[in-house]
């Protein structure tokens, strides 16, 4: 499995410096599955060229267990391409040897880091597994490059057995090295689709910390990020929600970049707006219903006005994301005692959401099925009735703003409905006379003639 880099930038030998791998030494890493050789065929001001190879060990391969289960046949983990293409463990490698380039450091020549080189790369044997050539140019040329192609024969001395999923392909471009390293790192297994290893929640970690923010316009971003997750909704979903902030703030930067000064996004406008009206009237206790990764619950932990505050959501990784974010471990007892986390759902009634002055919900009942919503409705307008309940949703008048986004397209993946300003109005009305609140709906965000803003918030309340 052999990847070379090479790069006519002059001095050509900063590559070294960048890689901080010395031209003169042949240099080895052991890894879990083998070993990483990073050696220069050439080194010279004009060009300079280093080739990583690596060596696995298929008996190594096995002992560790890396091997994802469910072979194609009963010898498939100890027949199989795994020693010999470009994929996971060609990640892996990157990231262990070339660790610094990959992160963005070079302590001898930092100026290097953000320099866009001439690079010019070439992979022997990589995979397109359900995409062929059509999905190795989808991937590579709208990041900028010129790609070449060389497909293999299935067995050179049978060639009616037509052609492998295996190719040479060739890159070019001009690009920082890290922006280069982080290309691969996420599309070679994307392409391959076959991980060494068990994927699961930290492959999400991995991908937003290489992708972003370059994965951002890519047209073929969600594609991307499925075969990268191997196709597991779940994860797929989640990493999508994580990369947009669990809203459309991507896709209007995209289409309408802001001003410099513009420095606010649009969901911190809707954590704002809703503290705001939190702080209203004097409500001393809060639910966050759907919290997520506890962005709301940071900012109201920071408000003495809230002397009890319940973090809930379905999932149980973003409540663990949340405790994070709130440093959950290193909080004084006086503040731990303010705040709780919860499991649960939005959609069955629950004891532990009575009693508080407050609910919020913000940017949540969108993910939600609209013939679940009499549910939901009841959970918290009937049973749980707090005095104020703020809910905030995207306005899908404004979804015109979005060039790229179709008629009648949603704004995330994830959304079962987003509605126009009159249906929010409409729907607010009957839950507010179905249950004895009165209720006001503003626009959050900058608005556009006759479309109002991207999200609308209401605000009900309870007087009874």
């Amino acid at each position: 499995m052999l990847l070379s880099i090479s790069t006519t930038h002059s001095p050509a030998t900063d590559l070294g410096y960048l890689l901080h791998k010395h031209p003169e030494k042949l240099q080895t890493t052991k890894l879990s599955f083998g070993q990483a050789h990073i050696f220069y065929p050439e080194a010279t001001s004009e060009k300079t060229t280093v080739c990583l190879l690596l060596d696995i060990d298929p008996i190594e391969m096995i002992r560790s267990g890396n091997r994802r289960k469910g072979q194609e046949f009963a010898l498939g983990q100890y027949v199989n391409d795994r020693p010999y293409v470009a994929s996971s463990f060609m990640s892996s490698a990157i990231s262990k040897t070339f660790s610094s380039a990959l992160n963005g450091k070079c302590t001898d020549r930092p100026e290097l880091v953000t320099t866009k080189i001439p690079i010019q790369a070439k992979i022997s044997m990589l995979p397109s597994r359900g995409g062929g050539e059509a999905i190795l140019r989808k991937f590579f040329e709208p990041l900028g490059y010129e790609v070449t192609i060389t497909r293999h024969l299935l067995d050179l001395k049978f060639e009616d057995w037509g052609q492998s999923r295996y190719f040479t392909v060739e890159l070019r471009i001009e690009a920082t090295l890290q922006e280069f390293l982080t290309h691969l790192y996420v599309l070679i297994p994307a392409l391959d689709r076959d991980k060494h290893y068990f994927v699961g929640t930290q492959e999400i970690e991995k991908l937003i910390n290489k992708a972003d923010p370059w994965i951002q316009n890519h047209p073929e971003k969600e594609h991307i990020i499925g075969r990268y997750l191997l196709n597991l909704k779940s994860l797929t979903n989640e990493a999508l929600r994580r990369l947009t902030d669990e809203d459309e703030d991507s896709v209007r930067e995209q289409n309408n970049p802001p001003e410099e000064a513009q420095v606010v996004t649009l969901h911190r406008q809707r954590l704002e707006a809703v503290h705001q009206k939190l702080k209203e009237r004097n409500l001393e206790t809060v639910i966050d219903l759907g919290c997520g990764e506890g962005k709301l619950l940071k900012i109201l932990l920071k408000d003495r006005q809230f002397s009890k505050i319940l973090g809930m959501d379905v999932s149980y990784n973003e409540l663990l994301k949340a405790k994070k974010r709130l440093r959950w471990e290193e909080l004084p007892p006086k503040q731990r005692s303010r705040i709780e986390l919860i499991h649960g759902s939005l959609l069955y009634r629950d004891k532990r959401l009575e009693g508080f002055d407050a609910a919020v919900m913000v940017e949540v009942i969108e993910h939600m099925e609209e013939s679940r919503l009499a549910s939901f409705e009841r959970v918290v307008f009937e049973f749980a009735q707090p005095k104020r309940v703020i809910i905030t949703t995207p306005n899908a008048d404004y979804n015109k703003v979005f060039e790229r986004l179709s008629s009648g397209a949603m704004r995330h993946n994830d959304h079962r409905f987003e509605w126009t300003r009159e249906q929010f109005q409409q729907w607010a009305q009957t839950v507010a006379q179905n249950h004895g609140y009165t209720f006001s709906i503003e626009s959050i965000g900058e608005e556009v003639d006759n479309l109002g803003g991207p999200s609308q918030m209401a605000v009900f309340d309870y007087d009874n």
